[in-house]
C-alpha cells in the first residue's frame, strides 16, 4: 500500500492502485445549505436521521424493515427538501406531510403496544412535529383554485 499526501483530493489505497476521493469541506456545506430555503432544513434534516436510524436498526438488531423503512422514508424526506428548493413548496411540504404522517401512525401504534419510547416512540413524537409543520407549510404554500 502507498503512501499519499492528503490534498483537496484525498487518496484513498486499495490494493496499490489509489482512488480519488473528493473532499467536502464545512464551508462548502454551510454555502449549500445557506441557499436552501429554511423550510426544507427540517426535511433534510428529519431525512437524514430517518436513514441513520434506519442503518442502525439493521446492523445492531439486524432488522431489514428498519433498513428498508429508513431508506425509503429518509429518501422520501430528503427529496421532499429537494421540491422545496427548486421552488415547487407545495409538492414538497405535501410529500413531507405525507411520509411523516405515516411514520407517526405506523410507529405511534408500536409504541402503544409495546410501551418502548426508543425507538418507536421518539419515532412516531419527531413524525408528529414533522407533519405538524409540514401540514402548515403545505396550507401556507396552497395554490390558488384559479391556477
Amino acid at each position: 500500500i502507498s503512501k499519499s499526501i492528503v490534498t483537496p483530493v484525498q487518496r484513498v489505497c486499495v490494493s496499490s492502485r489509489p482512488i480519488p476521493i473528493p473532499l467536502i469541506s464545512s464551508s462548502s456545506v454551510i454555502s449549500i445549505m445557506s441557499n436552501t430555503p429554511g423550510s426544507a432544513h427540517l426535511n433534510f434534516t428529519m431525512g437524514g436521521l430517518v436513514l441513520v436510524g434506519g442503518a442502525m436498526g439493521y446492523f445492531r438488531k439486524g432488522s431489514m424493515m428498519s433498513l428498508v423503512a429508513g431508506v425509503t422514508f429518509g429518501g422520501l424526506l430528503i427529496g421532499s427538501g429537494v421540491l422545496i428548493t427548486q421552488g415547487e413548496h407545495f409538492k414538497g411540504h405535501g410529500l413531507a406531510a405525507g411520509c411523516t404522517g405515516l411514520m407517526t401512525v405506523a410507529m405511534g401504534q408500536r409504541f402503544l403496544t409495546t410501551g418502548k419510547f426508543m425507538p418507536a416512540g421518539m419515532v412516531a413524537s419527531l413524525g408528529a412535529v414533522g407533519l405538524a409543520y409540514n401540514v402548515k407549510k403545505a396550507i401556507e404554500w396552497m395554490p390558488d383554485k384559479s391556477d
